[in-house]
């Protein structure tokens, strides 16, 4: 990984559980299946909703982590969805990736050096979603690294300050299960991933850009007795960016749910298999 949005990391940043924000969500994921009859467009019946209270639970942590993501972007232009008149009609083209190798430099361990073309945009909205999603948020050090790094100079003081208070708000660190610290309690792994799944621009001028970037999130503490088991959501983002210091950056986001597939039968993997997972399979530099 935003993030009031990143962290939410537009800016996002996570805070109160009560936000406007709804939740990260959904906890199965998918797998294909032959149409069973009559049922959905998926070709398949949809399985009646669990109504457990583990559900309940972890859709009020998601809805924490989201709220927390959405204030530090609060007060800004919030105007950047884009709608129906300014939204470039997708073309035959839309969603094939450009051929173009992923940009070789780093900055902070995250992705920079972005070329000055809607290709470049698309690619710098996509690694900023990454690393505002990550666990990294959680540390104040790389917090602000990750901060300093993703969001234009001019609002990235505003963008840490917020998003320090609400990361290191102590109710908040209890109710997701992490210790005052931020950090995992013992024989737990805390999980906090966005899986990009595409990018468009909605606008580009040359020196700003409108870009959406719809992902899965995965989210959770994972270990034996969690409380919080890590579930997956879905979401889109749109990023206002501008070309700055000869490189895309950040200046305001906003988040909305969805599109969200239909969840199916996988059975979840136990708790060590998952942390095992994201531990042992890294991330990607993204390019579009």
């Amino acid at each position: 990984m935003s993030f009031d949005d990143e962290p939410g990391h537009g800016g996002g940043a996570p805070g109160p559980g009560d936000d406007r924000f709804s939740t990260l969500g959904g906890t199965r994921q998918t797998r294909t299946r032959l149409p069973e009859g009559s049922g959905d467009s998926y070709g398949g019946t949809r399985r009646p909703p669990r109504n457990s209270r583990s559900l309940v639970m972890v859709v009020g942590v998601v809805v924490l982590l989201v709220a927390a993501i959405a204030f530090a972007n609060r007060g800004g232009d919030s105007g950047a969805s884009a709608d129906g008149q300014n939204a470039k009609k997708p073309d035959g083209q839309s969603t094939a990736a450009t051929g173009t190798k992923p940009v070789p430099g780093k900055q902070s361990g995250i992705a920079s050096g972005f070329p000055q073309n809607e290709q470049g945009a698309q690619s710098a909205a996509v690694n900023y979603l990454v690393a505002l999603g990550s666990d990294g948020m959680y540390s104040t050090n790389r917090r602000h690294e990750i901060v300093g790094t993703v969001y234009a100079p001019d609002v990235a003081a505003a963008r840490q300050s917020d998003l320090d208070k609400a990361y290191s708000g102590k109710d908040f660190l209890t109710r997701i299960g992490l210790n005052p610290d931020g950090t995992a309690p013992a024989g737990q792994t805390f999980i906090s991933r966005f899986n990009p799944v595409g990018s468009k621009a909605d606008k580009f001028d040359g020196a700003t850009a409108t870009v959406s970037v719809w992902y899965s999130a995965l989210f959770g503490m994972a270990g034996e007795g969690s409380k919080n088991p890590v579930s997956e959501s879905w979401f889109t983002n749109t990023f206002q960016l501008k070309w700055t210091g000869g490189d895309w950056k950040i200046t305001d986001f906003t988040q909305k749910d969805g599109p969200a597939p239909v969840g199916r039968d996988q059975a979840a993997a136990p708790a060590k298999d998952m942390s095992d997972a994201v531990e042992q399979y890294g991330g990607f530099t993204y390019a579009r």
